[in-house]
């Protein structure tokens, strides 16, 4: 579902002095503000400092041109028009890929521009709940833009579970892998996204457990409600996973020129867990339709069910009904009105036919 967060300064006007009007130019916020984190790496260490966006990149460069293996890394989190705007300037990236950066909503691709690739990623998270009934929400999604260059990387996150403070630094602590370069942090960020794409298919499988097994239970009232919330957030699911398989395996025939052997090796691992947690949720998304058609044919059973019952008790009721109705005509010449036992004998009558009546339905299961 989607999350809403405050405007930023820029867009209230909080940030207009003393004196501006409301329809004075707001005043731009600076990069800072939606930075994470940004370091220059050589040789897959970290370099001591602190830098801005425009000082890290003046300081790789000048490493890579004394021939050092160096590059950057800057991690922003849902960055403003501007903001965007001033990081693709320092690194030159693309107006299309900034435009998708800034409004997020983007389908997973992996887009060329000269030799800078721009990948996009859906993130998913699992929202814990105690069962499928008192769940508003199962999945939550983000996105994660990455743009990889020759000396640089840059992540743009949406979303307030997609950090990857986590992957920097389990990256930082293996500096083998860091080594390799910004395609081996891009490989490190898609094999995390897609790590967290197994772990909720996991989680998600004692969901449809749970609804699978209720729904062929014949004592549990079938709730169909349920099971649509759950294909809901199925298909959700499979929208934000199933189109990066197609993505990431153009890597191998169209962007192999941009990355070395060992990172190409590293990608296709990350196409293969794709692979699995796309084909664990398209698995989900049939077996929840035929949930649907299993609960559906249930509850018409039951309604066929419901009916003969009724319909039983309406033949039942229908003989004292008659003869109710026969013997309150008022009529002056009619037989056994006369008679003293008539009254008990027509009750008797009655209820010997509604017993038998009973136990007829009884017998075929009417009952």
């Amino acid at each position: 579902m989607p999350s809403f967060r405050a405007l930023p300064p820029s867009l209230t006007g909080a940030n207009r002095t003393p004196g501006q009007g409301i329809d004075a130019k707001p005043i731009p916020v600076p990069v800072s503000r939606a930075m994470v984190d940004c370091a220059v790496y050589v040789d897959g260490t970290r370099q001591p400092g602190k830098y801005t966006h425009a000082a890290a990149v003046e300081r790789t460069r000048e490493l890579v041109a004394a021939g050092q293996n160096a590059f950057v890394w800057i991690g922003l989190h849902e960055p403003d028009e501007h903001q965007m705007h001033s990081v693709a300037d320092i690194f030159g990236l693309h107006p299309l890929a900034v435009e998708d950066a800034v409004h997020a909503h983007q389908r997973p691709k992996l887009e060329r521009y000269d030799n800078t690739l721009f990948l996009v990623l859906k993130t998913v998270n699992y929202v814990p709940h105690e069962s499928v009934a008192l769940a508003r929400e199962i999945v939550e999604t983000g996105e994660i833009m990455v743009f990889v260059g020759s000396d640089f990387v840059v992540t743009v996150r949406h979303g307030d579970h997609s950090g990857l403070a986590g992957v920097r630094r389990r990256l930082e602590d293996e500096s083998k892998h860091l080594a390799l370069g910004p395609y081996g942090v891009m490989h490190a960020i898609a094999d995390h996204v897609v790590d967290t794409y197994l772990e909720v298919t996991q989680l998600m499988e004692c969901d449809v457990d749970a609804i699978e097994e209720e729904t062929f239970s014949s004592t549990a009232k079938t709730d169909i409600e349920q099971i649509y919330m759950l294909k809901r957030e199925v298909v959700e699911l499979r929208r934000a996973v199933a189109p990066l398989s197609v993505e990431l395996g153009r890597i191998n025939s169209e962007f192999k020129d941009l990355m070395t052997k060992e990172v190409l090796r590293y990608m296709r691992d990350v196409l293969d867990h794709q692979t699995r947690a796309a084909d664990r949720i398209a698995s989900y998304d049939e077996m929840l339709t035929s949930l649907v058609q299993a609960a559906l044919a249930k509850v018409g059973m039951q309604q066929n069910v419901d009916m003969r019952k009724i319909s039983a008790w309406v033949a039942i009721a229908a003989v004292p009904t008659m003869i109710a109705g026969i013997y309150g005509m008022n009529f002056d010449h009619m037989p056994e009105l006369d008679w003293t036992l008539g009254y008990p004998s027509v009750l008797l009558f009655m209820l010997l036919v509604c017993a038998t009546l009973y136990r007829i339905f009884r017998r075929n299961h009417w009952l």
